[in-house]
């Protein structure tokens, strides 16, 4: 079953999905080089207790941390730790999320350190990201999962391959449906595949996490023995983009950005909801 919200508990999400807007750009500022992935997670602490929320990271399925930091190869669920600091030219993808009152908020972003950085680095974080608007783009009344699926794919492949060869679109993860729980019905694959078929309708009410994760290379995952952090087969280094989006009976809300989504959508002709906070 999909947890279909009401407009009173789209306005709880938007509150959440405001802290963790918070986060990261609080993080944002914190991931220079000589910082350690342990530092960004306290950062986060910090923005999370000032806005009086939960963090629904930490202790998610015995999860250690506020806070997912993905450096490099990591494509995912990357721990913060004393160990890993931050060097000149690397990128980190952050993850991260809030409570207010039950309801949640996930969002990422992929974060260049210092700078330098090779051009099909800085191509793969843009692909990646706008691939997730397109995504955004497609959570329309009428539409089904699948098309959202379809965008972010199609995206992707109409882009120049990198010097690498190609972009893995990775397979093993992907978005989420999310509301009173962080991780809800239904999956969405980054990609199409006729096997999951056309995906439910989106309606009002439906409010998802789209969240595109891209390599230079292969689109296979391992995890390592840590149980968590999920690197590329291959070494490719990555990015990973998300957003939180609620669809209303005004269009789609994107509940983890700032403006709501109003600059970004506005590309594709789409007019964002009206904010519920004002």
């Amino acid at each position: 079953m999909v947890e279909i919200k009401t407009p009173e508990q789209i306005a709880k999400m938007r509150e959440a999905g405001l802290v963790v807007a918070a986060i990261h750009a609080a993080t944002r500022e914190a991931a220079v080089p000589g910082a350690s992935t342990k530092d960004l997670d306290e950062v986060a602490r910090k923005v999370l207790a000032e806005h009086g929320a939960k963090s629904n990271f930490l202790g998610y399925g015995g999860f250690p941390a506020t806070i997912c930091t993905s450096v490099n190869e990591v494509v995912v669920h990357g721990i913060p730790d004393e160990k890993t600091v931050l060097k000149d030219g690397d990128i980190i993808s952050i993850d991260c999320g809030a409570i207010i009152d039950g309801w949640h908020g996930d969002a990422a972003y992929t974060a260049f350190v210092g700078s330098g950085h090779a051009p099909e680095l800085v191509e793969l974080s843009r692909v990646t990201e706008e691939s997730m608007w397109a995504g955004i783009a497609a959570m329309k009344q009428g539409n089904r999962l699948v098309d959202i699926s379809k965008s972010i794919e199609g995206y992707i492949r109409r882009q120049p391959r990198p010097a690498t060869g190609k972009y893995g679109i990775i397979e093993d993860y992907g978005g989420h449906g999310i509301g009173s729980e962080m991780h809800m019905d239904p999956h969405l694959l980054n990609y199409v595949t006729r096997k999951r078929g056309k995906g439910i309708k989106l309606v009002p009410g439906v409010c998802l996490a789209i969240e595109p994760m891209v390599s230079l290379g292969t689109a296979q995952t391992e995890v390592l023995a840590d149980d968590w952090t999920v690197i590329t087969t291959d070494g490719t280094w990555s990015s990973h983009w998300e957003h939180s989006i609620a669809l209303t009976e005004d269009g789609p809300l994107v509940l983890t950005a700032v403006d709501g989504g109003k600059a970004k959508l506005a590309e594709y002709g789409i007019t964002a909801a009206p904010d519920p906070l004002g």
